[in-house]
């Protein structure tokens, strides 16, 4: 008998592949639940697998594939509470449109709307706002699924310990089935996008920061240009996209953008002049929208991506080392620097935990040399105690990431008890945590 191939599964910027043995789609959460006490018990392997926009294995596996894509949906409102909950496998960008129906809206959102609302939770994924955490911080209560099949609501009322290890949890607690978000009345904002020289956006950084409810920038490797980027609430009438700004988002920063990137790619030493060029195409754009249609903007050219946490005092001097090593090295890249700032949490493995921070994310084309671009660039956030985003490309271990999270041990601990056997482990994880599991030694963490 013919043996058939084994599913492939590839993430979005093609870092990472797999070949499980089996991907599985419960339409229930009930099926859920049975599906995961049978593997549990049968001593197989299972990662969840979103929209697969995270750049490190977290979910890579050659066992079980568990993919949430028909779980979506909201689940129920409640007004009086403000808060909506939200089946796991719906995508932030159904989400906003689902509630906006509904008079509602999430807080805040990331630079891009295809995740899945747990896969953006459990990597910490974040907006920018000096008034506003990442995206777990808005959820009040989640509903885990553990390796036994058992169903745990969580709160911070509710096994609270679960719930604080849960929110950005690493899909290596359990799966999440629902999650309950705190939301706001549907809101319009005005976007704003200009070109700036980089030591005035540097000079009035607080400024912006303080002024407005989100604010961001792109820095323009090898250039004194930035592109600057303004979100705040407003009264005034929805405009849309004018024109030149949806040429902008959909000629230049994508088709264009793609043209010149394979340019890059080709001949790498083309990478200053196309940085020279991308910086002289930034438009200028003002126009109002619902907030969900205007956080998130298209991503069609493709991309390697490490962003790391720093506490935000230190922001000016890691961006001043950072274009200093660009320059000295003679990198070629051309791919923005985006500069975003966040608001401090108490979620334990977030990379905000307890610090107003600021995040900073380089990026290289697909196809395009990056390691080494990556390595000096994770040095200089090493020294100023960066923390790394969870689906993005770092190489810290279990030591180093104990010394940066003062809840580690409270984390693999939970985890212990959730999942001594190591059914949600992957290689990745086990290396990661320091986690050693097998049948006859339930779990030990080093």
């Amino acid at each position: 008998m013919a043996t058939l191939p084994r599913p492939h599964w590839q993430n979005w910027s093609g870092s990472v592949s797999a070949h499980p043995r089996i991907i599985e789609q419960p339409h229930t959460i009930d099926e859920l639940a049975r599906t995961i006490g049978d593997y549990g018990r049968s001593g197989r392997h299972v990662r969840v697998v979103g929209s697969g926009h995270s750049f490190t294995p977290l979910v890579q596996t050659d066992d079980i594939l568990l993919s949430l894509a028909h779980i979506q949906g909201i689940d129920t409102i409640d007004n009086d509470q403000s808060t909506v909950t939200v089946l796991a496998g719906t995508t932030l960008k159904v989400l906003g449109q689902t509630l906006l129906q509904h008079g509602l809206a999430q807080e805040n959102l990331g630079d891009i709307d295809v995740q899945s609302i747990a896969g953006a939770i459990s990597t910490g994924t974040h907006g920018t706002g000096t008034r506003f955490g990442n995206l777990a911080t808005q959820v009040v209560g989640l509903t885990l699924i553990t390796a036994n099949g058992d169903v745990l609501e969580c709160s911070e009322t509710q096994h609270p310990d679960i719930f604080k290890a849960a929110q950005v949890s690493l899909g290596a607690l359990g799966i999440i089935a629902k999650v309950t978000l705190r939301v706001v009345p549907a809101k319009r904002l005005r976007f704003k996008s200009r070109r700036e020289h980089l030591q005035s956006c540097l000079t009035n950084l607080e400024r912006y920061k303080q002024e407005n409810t989100h604010f961001e920038f792109f820095w323009m490797p090898h250039t004194e240009w930035v592109q600057a980027k303004f979100l705040n609430e407003t009264d005034a009438a929805i405009t849309g996209s004018n024109l030149w700004g949806t040429f902008n988002e959909v000629m230049l920063e994508n088709g264009l953008y793609w043209l010149l990137s394979e340019s890059c790619r080709l001949v790498p030493r083309l990478s200053k002049a196309i940085s020279h060029i991308s910086a002289m195409g930034i438009a200028s754009v003002d126009e109002v929208d619902y907030s969900h249609r205007l956080y998130a903007t298209q991503r069609a050219v493709r991309f390697q991506e490490m962003e790391y946490n720093i506490p935000a005092e230190h922001f000016q001097s890691v961006l001043a080392e950072i274009r200093a090593c660009i320059d000295k090295q003679n990198i070629r890249v051309h791919f923005p620097v985006e500069c975003r700032f966040v608001h401090a949490d108490d979620i334990w493995l977030s990379p905000a935990y307890q610090r107003t921070s600021a995040y900073v994310a380089v990026h290289m084309y697909r196809g395009m040399a990056y390691r080494a671009y990556f390595k000096q660039i994770e040095a200089i956030f090493r020294r100023y105690e960066g923390r790394p985003h969870w689906g993005k490309m770092h190489t810290q271990n279990a030591a180093s990431l104990a010394q940066l999270y003062p809840h580690w041990q409270d984390f693999l601990r939970v985890r212990a008890i959730l999942d001594p056997h190591g059914l949600f482990l992957n290689d990745y994880l086990r290396q990661l945590l320091h986690v050693d599991v097998n049948p006859d030694n339930a779990t030990s963490s080093h």
